[in-house]
Protein backbone atom coordinates (compact mmCIF):
# COMPACT_ATOMS: atom_id res chain seq x y z
CA UNK A 1 0.00 0.00 0.00
CA UNK A 2 1.40 3.03 -0.86
CA UNK A 3 1.93 5.48 1.94
CA UNK A 4 1.54 9.36 1.92
CA UNK A 5 3.21 11.41 3.94
CA UNK A 6 1.76 15.04 2.59
CA UNK A 7 -0.27 17.44 4.53
CA UNK A 8 -2.67 18.64 2.42
CA UNK A 9 -4.43 15.33 3.39
CA UNK A 10 -5.73 17.69 6.32
CA UNK A 11 -5.67 20.70 4.35
CA UNK A 12 -7.98 18.67 1.80
CA UNK A 13 -9.83 16.62 4.10
CA UNK A 14 -13.73 16.81 3.63
CA UNK A 15 -14.68 14.96 6.89
CA UNK A 16 -12.74 16.55 9.77
CA UNK A 17 -12.87 15.53 13.41
CA UNK A 18 -10.33 17.83 15.72
CA UNK A 19 -9.74 17.49 19.51
CA UNK A 20 -8.44 19.39 21.81
CA UNK A 21 -7.34 19.08 25.40
CA UNK A 22 -8.81 21.01 28.45
CA UNK A 23 -4.40 22.55 28.76
CA UNK A 24 -5.03 24.18 25.22
CA UNK A 25 -8.16 26.12 26.04
CA UNK A 26 -7.95 27.12 29.91
CA UNK A 27 -5.48 30.08 31.37
CA UNK A 28 -2.91 29.03 33.86
CA UNK A 29 -4.75 29.75 36.78
CA UNK A 30 -7.98 27.97 35.68
CA UNK A 31 -11.01 28.44 34.00
CA UNK A 32 -11.53 29.24 30.27
CA UNK A 33 -9.16 31.21 28.55
CA UNK A 34 -11.58 33.35 25.71
CA UNK A 35 -8.87 34.09 23.99
CA UNK A 36 -7.52 30.74 23.55
CA UNK A 37 -11.23 29.38 22.50
CA UNK A 38 -11.99 31.90 20.30
CA UNK A 39 -8.90 31.61 18.56
CA UNK A 40 -9.66 27.43 17.84
CA UNK A 41 -12.92 28.53 16.79
CA UNK A 42 -12.07 31.07 14.11
CA UNK A 43 -9.59 28.56 12.26
CA UNK A 44 -12.80 25.79 12.51
CA UNK A 45 -15.45 28.43 11.36
CA UNK A 46 -13.47 29.08 8.63
CA UNK A 47 -13.36 25.24 7.49
CA UNK A 48 -16.94 24.79 8.18
CA UNK A 49 -17.91 28.23 6.19
CA UNK A 50 -15.39 26.13 2.73
CA UNK A 51 -17.58 23.02 3.10
CA UNK A 52 -15.71 21.11 5.37
CA UNK A 53 -17.73 18.90 7.61
CA UNK A 54 -16.07 19.26 10.93
CA UNK A 55 -16.55 17.85 14.12
CA UNK A 56 -14.81 19.02 17.39
CA UNK A 57 -14.48 16.90 19.97
CA UNK A 58 -13.49 19.33 23.06
CA UNK A 59 -12.05 18.75 26.94
CA UNK A 60 -13.01 20.88 28.96
CA UNK A 61 -16.23 20.84 31.06
CA UNK A 62 -14.02 19.83 34.31
CA UNK A 63 -11.58 22.56 34.05
CA UNK A 64 -14.47 24.92 33.23
CA UNK A 65 -16.50 23.93 36.03
CA UNK A 66 -13.48 24.34 38.80
CA UNK A 67 -13.54 28.48 39.35
CA UNK A 68 -17.23 28.42 40.07
CA UNK A 69 -16.72 25.62 42.73
CA UNK A 70 -13.85 27.31 43.89
CA UNK A 71 -11.55 24.54 42.77
CA UNK A 72 -7.56 25.03 43.05
CA UNK A 73 -6.38 21.80 41.24
CA UNK A 74 -8.16 19.17 38.98
CA UNK A 75 -10.65 16.82 41.66
CA UNK A 76 -9.55 13.13 41.74
CA UNK A 77 -12.39 11.61 43.23
CA UNK A 78 -15.14 11.01 40.76
CA UNK A 79 -18.40 12.82 42.32
CA UNK A 80 -15.94 16.08 42.65
CA UNK A 81 -15.31 15.36 38.97
CA UNK A 82 -18.70 14.69 37.97
CA UNK A 83 -19.81 18.17 40.08
CA UNK A 84 -17.62 20.40 38.34
CA UNK A 85 -18.35 18.77 34.59
CA UNK A 86 -21.93 19.13 35.56
CA UNK A 87 -20.73 23.34 36.50
CA UNK A 88 -18.46 23.45 33.31
CA UNK A 89 -20.43 21.90 30.43
CA UNK A 90 -22.80 24.83 30.14
CA UNK A 91 -20.04 27.26 30.47
CA UNK A 92 -18.08 25.69 28.07
CA UNK A 93 -21.07 25.15 25.66
CA UNK A 94 -22.12 28.93 25.78
CA UNK A 95 -18.57 30.19 24.93
CA UNK A 96 -18.32 27.99 22.16
CA UNK A 97 -21.84 28.67 20.58
CA UNK A 98 -20.85 32.67 20.99
CA UNK A 99 -17.34 31.95 19.52
CA UNK A 100 -19.05 30.48 16.35
CA UNK A 101 -22.15 32.47 16.04
CA UNK A 102 -19.88 35.37 15.28
CA UNK A 103 -18.93 33.95 12.08
CA UNK A 104 -22.77 32.78 11.57
CA UNK A 105 -21.81 29.03 12.15
CA UNK A 106 -24.21 27.11 14.22
CA UNK A 107 -23.07 23.98 16.88
CA UNK A 108 -24.60 21.37 18.53
CA UNK A 109 -23.71 19.62 21.60
CA UNK A 110 -23.42 15.96 21.82
CA UNK A 111 -22.43 13.96 24.84
CA UNK A 112 -21.13 10.27 24.83
CA UNK A 113 -20.60 7.43 27.59
CA UNK A 114 -18.29 4.55 26.73
CA UNK A 115 -21.58 2.36 27.08
CA UNK A 116 -22.65 4.76 24.06
CA UNK A 117 -19.88 3.20 21.99
CA UNK A 118 -20.10 -0.52 23.26
CA UNK A 119 -24.08 -1.07 22.50
CA UNK A 120 -24.28 -1.43 18.88
CA UNK A 121 -27.52 0.09 19.09
CA UNK A 122 -26.67 3.16 20.61
CA UNK A 123 -23.25 3.41 18.20
CA UNK A 124 -25.74 3.18 15.19
CA UNK A 125 -28.14 5.88 16.87
CA UNK A 126 -24.67 7.79 17.34
CA UNK A 127 -23.80 8.25 13.64
CA UNK A 128 -27.19 8.66 12.69
CA UNK A 129 -27.60 11.95 15.12
CA UNK A 130 -23.68 13.22 14.28
CA UNK A 131 -24.42 12.48 10.17
CA UNK A 132 -27.79 14.31 10.75
CA UNK A 133 -25.74 17.81 12.04
CA UNK A 134 -23.33 17.63 9.29
CA UNK A 135 -26.12 17.10 6.86
CA UNK A 136 -27.48 20.00 8.36
CA UNK A 137 -24.17 22.22 8.58
CA UNK A 138 -24.01 21.96 12.07
CA UNK A 139 -20.65 21.82 13.77
CA UNK A 140 -21.04 18.99 16.55
CA UNK A 141 -19.03 19.42 19.43
CA UNK A 142 -18.92 16.21 21.54
CA UNK A 143 -17.40 15.51 25.57
CA UNK A 144 -17.62 12.75 26.95
CA UNK A 145 -20.95 12.89 29.79
CA UNK A 146 -18.75 12.96 32.30
CA UNK A 147 -21.60 14.04 34.93
CA UNK A 148 -22.68 10.59 34.77
CA UNK A 149 -19.54 8.20 33.94
CA UNK A 150 -17.84 6.29 36.15
CA UNK A 151 -15.26 4.61 37.14
CA UNK A 152 -15.85 0.94 35.40
CA UNK A 153 -17.42 2.69 32.18
CA UNK A 154 -15.71 5.77 30.51
CA UNK A 155 -13.87 6.60 28.01
CA UNK A 156 -10.57 7.20 30.35
CA UNK A 157 -9.28 10.45 27.88
CA UNK A 158 -10.73 12.35 24.81
CA UNK A 159 -8.03 11.06 22.69
CA UNK A 160 -9.64 7.66 22.40
CA UNK A 161 -13.06 9.05 22.42
CA UNK A 162 -11.67 11.33 19.03
CA UNK A 163 -10.54 8.47 16.96
CA UNK A 164 -13.79 6.33 17.78
CA UNK A 165 -15.59 9.43 16.45
CA UNK A 166 -13.00 9.45 13.83
CA UNK A 167 -14.47 6.01 13.24
CA UNK A 168 -18.10 6.69 13.50
CA UNK A 169 -18.36 9.64 11.08
CA UNK A 170 -16.16 7.86 8.60
CA UNK A 171 -13.50 11.25 8.67
CA UNK A 172 -10.80 11.50 6.41
CA UNK A 173 -8.48 12.82 8.58
CA UNK A 174 -8.12 13.82 12.76
CA UNK A 175 -6.35 16.88 14.19
CA UNK A 176 -5.11 15.88 17.86
CA UNK A 177 -4.54 19.34 19.45
CA UNK A 178 -2.49 19.52 22.45
CA UNK A 179 0.14 21.98 24.28
CA UNK A 180 3.05 20.48 22.94
CA UNK A 181 3.27 20.57 19.29
CA UNK A 182 4.60 17.40 17.95
CA UNK A 183 6.05 14.44 19.14
CA UNK A 184 9.42 13.89 20.03
CA UNK A 185 12.31 11.52 20.08
CA UNK A 186 13.09 12.51 23.54
CA UNK A 187 11.23 14.60 26.32
CA UNK A 188 10.49 18.07 24.41
CA UNK A 189 12.55 19.83 27.08
CA UNK A 190 15.26 17.84 27.41
CA UNK A 191 18.57 19.54 25.07
CA UNK A 192 18.89 17.35 22.03
CA UNK A 193 15.28 16.19 21.58
CA UNK A 194 14.18 16.05 17.69
CA UNK A 195 10.52 16.46 16.71
CA UNK A 196 9.34 12.99 15.02
CA UNK A 197 7.71 14.56 11.53
CA UNK A 198 5.81 11.96 10.40
CA UNK A 199 5.34 8.23 11.75
CA UNK A 200 4.39 5.60 8.96
CA UNK A 201 4.76 2.46 11.81
CA UNK A 202 3.92 1.35 15.00
CA UNK A 203 7.97 -0.22 15.16
CA UNK A 204 8.81 3.53 14.72
CA UNK A 205 8.18 4.78 18.31
CA UNK A 206 8.28 2.08 19.95
CA UNK A 207 12.04 3.21 21.13
CA UNK A 208 10.70 6.46 22.31
CA UNK A 209 9.79 7.31 25.81
CA UNK A 210 5.87 8.77 25.64
CA UNK A 211 5.44 7.77 29.44
CA UNK A 212 4.67 11.26 30.81
CA UNK A 213 2.05 12.28 32.16
CA UNK A 214 -0.89 15.06 31.03
CA UNK A 215 -0.97 18.42 31.96
CA UNK A 216 -2.53 19.38 35.63
CA UNK A 217 -6.11 20.10 33.99
CA UNK A 218 -6.18 17.68 31.86
CA UNK A 219 -6.23 13.40 31.52
CA UNK A 220 -4.10 12.67 29.15
CA UNK A 221 -0.17 12.48 27.93
CA UNK A 222 1.47 11.63 25.10
CA UNK A 223 0.54 8.05 25.00
CA UNK A 224 -2.94 8.39 25.00
CA UNK A 225 -2.77 10.67 21.96
CA UNK A 226 0.25 8.08 20.03
CA UNK A 227 -2.51 5.33 20.89
CA UNK A 228 -5.43 7.28 19.44
CA UNK A 229 -3.24 7.74 15.89
CA UNK A 230 -2.57 4.50 16.12
CA UNK A 231 -6.39 3.77 16.43
CA UNK A 232 -7.14 6.03 13.71
CA UNK A 233 -4.63 5.23 11.15
CA UNK A 234 -5.59 1.46 11.27
CA UNK A 235 -8.81 2.47 9.65
CA UNK A 236 -7.11 4.48 7.26
CA UNK A 237 -7.16 7.67 8.64
CA UNK A 238 -4.67 10.64 8.47
CA UNK A 239 -3.94 11.89 11.83
CA UNK A 240 -2.25 15.40 12.86
CA UNK A 241 -0.72 16.10 16.03
CA UNK A 242 0.47 19.54 17.47
CA UNK A 243 -0.54 22.49 19.59
CA UNK A 244 -3.39 24.13 19.47
CA UNK A 245 -1.83 27.53 18.50
CA UNK A 246 -0.77 25.96 15.19
CA UNK A 247 -4.32 24.92 13.98
CA UNK A 248 -4.43 27.49 11.47
CA UNK A 249 -1.16 26.18 9.84
CA UNK A 250 -2.47 22.41 10.43
CA UNK A 251 -5.39 23.93 8.98
CA UNK A 252 -3.24 25.39 5.77
CA UNK A 253 -1.14 21.98 5.46
CA UNK A 254 1.87 23.97 6.59
CA UNK A 255 4.85 21.46 7.72
CA UNK A 256 3.76 21.56 11.27
CA UNK A 257 3.69 18.94 14.40
CA UNK A 258 4.13 14.87 13.70
CA UNK A 259 1.72 13.06 10.88
CA UNK A 260 0.47 9.53 11.09
CA UNK A 261 0.07 7.87 7.87
CA UNK A 262 -2.42 5.35 7.23
CA UNK A 263 -1.37 1.82 8.26
CA UNK A 264 -4.49 0.33 7.15
CA UNK A 265 -7.46 0.72 4.88
CA UNK A 266 -10.84 1.52 5.70
CA UNK A 267 -12.96 -1.52 6.73
CA UNK A 268 -16.95 -1.48 6.60
CA UNK A 269 -18.71 -0.05 9.62
CA UNK A 270 -19.87 -2.80 11.61
CA UNK A 271 -16.12 -4.58 11.62
CA UNK A 272 -14.78 -0.74 12.66
CA UNK A 273 -17.40 -1.44 15.42
CA UNK A 274 -16.54 -4.21 16.47
CA UNK A 275 -12.75 -3.62 16.28
CA UNK A 276 -12.37 -0.80 18.42
CA UNK A 277 -15.34 0.49 20.33
CA UNK A 278 -17.39 -2.50 21.29
CA UNK A 279 -16.79 -4.35 24.74
CA UNK A 280 -16.34 -7.98 25.08
CA UNK A 281 -18.27 -9.98 27.66
CA UNK A 282 -16.40 -13.10 27.22
CA UNK A 283 -13.83 -15.20 26.14
CA UNK A 284 -13.37 -18.18 23.62
CA UNK A 285 -10.23 -20.35 23.55
CA UNK A 286 -9.26 -21.68 20.17
CA UNK A 287 -7.27 -24.83 19.43
CA UNK A 288 -4.62 -24.08 16.82
CA UNK A 289 -6.37 -25.12 13.66
CA UNK A 290 -9.29 -23.28 14.45
CA UNK A 291 -6.68 -20.03 15.22
CA UNK A 292 -5.46 -20.59 11.89
CA UNK A 293 -9.16 -21.27 10.12
CA UNK A 294 -10.24 -17.82 11.89
CA UNK A 295 -7.28 -15.64 10.88
CA UNK A 296 -5.43 -16.92 8.06
CA UNK A 297 -8.51 -17.88 5.74
CA UNK A 298 -11.44 -15.49 7.33
CA UNK A 299 -13.64 -19.05 8.30
CA UNK A 300 -16.81 -18.73 10.20
CA UNK A 301 -16.07 -20.42 14.07
CA UNK A 302 -17.66 -23.66 14.73
CA UNK A 303 -17.82 -25.76 17.98
CA UNK A 304 -15.26 -28.22 17.39
CA UNK A 305 -11.89 -25.39 17.00
CA UNK A 306 -12.71 -24.81 20.73
CA UNK A 307 -11.55 -26.01 24.25
CA UNK A 308 -12.97 -23.84 26.42
CA UNK A 309 -14.86 -20.96 26.89
CA UNK A 310 -14.74 -18.01 30.06
CA UNK A 311 -17.43 -15.86 31.26
CA UNK A 312 -20.53 -15.05 30.93
CA UNK A 313 -22.56 -13.61 27.62
CA UNK A 314 -25.84 -14.11 25.62
CA UNK A 315 -26.34 -14.76 22.01
CA UNK A 316 -25.55 -11.37 19.95
CA UNK A 317 -22.64 -9.89 22.68
CA UNK A 318 -19.14 -9.45 21.53
CA UNK A 319 -16.77 -11.94 22.75
CA UNK A 320 -12.81 -12.12 22.31
CA UNK A 321 -11.33 -15.25 20.49
CA UNK A 322 -8.27 -16.47 22.06
CA UNK A 323 -5.43 -19.06 21.38
CA UNK A 324 -4.30 -21.12 23.91
CA UNK A 325 -1.92 -18.76 25.50
CA UNK A 326 -4.40 -15.96 26.03
CA UNK A 327 -3.07 -13.71 23.69
CA UNK A 328 -6.87 -12.25 21.25
CA UNK A 329 -6.46 -12.96 17.94
CA UNK A 330 -9.94 -12.15 16.43
CA UNK A 331 -13.06 -10.63 18.06
CA UNK A 332 -16.86 -11.56 17.00
CA UNK A 333 -20.73 -11.12 17.71
CA UNK A 334 -21.20 -15.12 19.29
CA UNK A 335 -24.64 -17.15 18.14
CA UNK A 336 -24.63 -18.61 21.57
CA UNK A 337 -25.57 -17.87 25.13
CA UNK A 338 -22.53 -19.28 27.43
CA UNK A 339 -24.51 -21.88 29.08
CA UNK A 340 -25.70 -22.97 25.82
CA UNK A 341 -22.47 -22.92 23.73
CA UNK A 342 -20.95 -24.81 26.78
CA UNK A 343 -22.14 -28.44 25.94
CA UNK A 344 -20.98 -28.28 22.37
CA UNK A 345 -17.20 -26.99 23.19
CA UNK A 346 -15.07 -29.37 20.61
CA UNK A 347 -18.00 -31.22 18.81
CA UNK A 348 -17.83 -31.71 15.48
CA UNK A 349 -20.88 -31.00 12.47
CA UNK A 350 -22.10 -34.15 11.06
CA UNK A 351 -22.64 -34.28 7.49
CA UNK A 352 -25.97 -34.42 7.39
CA UNK A 353 -28.50 -31.91 9.28
CA UNK A 354 -27.97 -32.90 12.57
CA UNK A 355 -25.09 -34.36 15.33
CA UNK A 356 -24.04 -37.99 15.53
CA UNK A 357 -26.19 -37.97 18.88
CA UNK A 358 -28.93 -37.35 17.07
CA UNK A 359 -29.47 -33.65 17.88
CA UNK A 360 -29.46 -30.55 15.35
CA UNK A 361 -25.86 -30.09 14.26
CA UNK A 362 -25.17 -26.51 15.66
CA UNK A 363 -24.86 -23.13 13.59
CA UNK A 364 -21.42 -21.46 14.27
CA UNK A 365 -20.28 -19.95 17.45
CA UNK A 366 -19.21 -16.74 15.10
CA UNK A 367 -20.27 -16.32 11.79
CA UNK A 368 -17.13 -14.81 9.57
CA UNK A 369 -19.75 -11.63 8.75
CA UNK A 370 -19.53 -11.17 12.65
CA UNK A 371 -16.21 -11.35 13.35
CA UNK A 372 -12.73 -9.37 12.92
CA UNK A 373 -9.04 -10.26 13.12
CA UNK A 374 -7.25 -8.17 15.29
Amino acid sequence: MALSVDRSVIRDARRLVVKVGSSSLTSPTGGLDGFRLQALSTALARQALSGVRVVLVSSGAIAAGMGPLGLTRRPKDLATQQAAASAGQGQLMAAYTNAFTLHGVRVGQVLLTADDMHRRSHYVNASRTLERLLELEVVPIINENDTVATDEIRFGDNDRLAALVAHLVDADALLLLSDVDALYDGHPTEPGSRPIRTVTSAEQIAAVDISGAGSAVGTGGMATKVAAAQMATEEGVSVLLTSADKVTAALSGDEVGTLFVPTGSKSPARRRWLAHASSATGRIVLDDGAVDAVVSHRTSLLPVGITRIEGRFTAGDTVDLCDDRGLVVARGLVGYDAEELRPLVGQRLARGPRLRNGAPAPRPVVRRDDLVVL
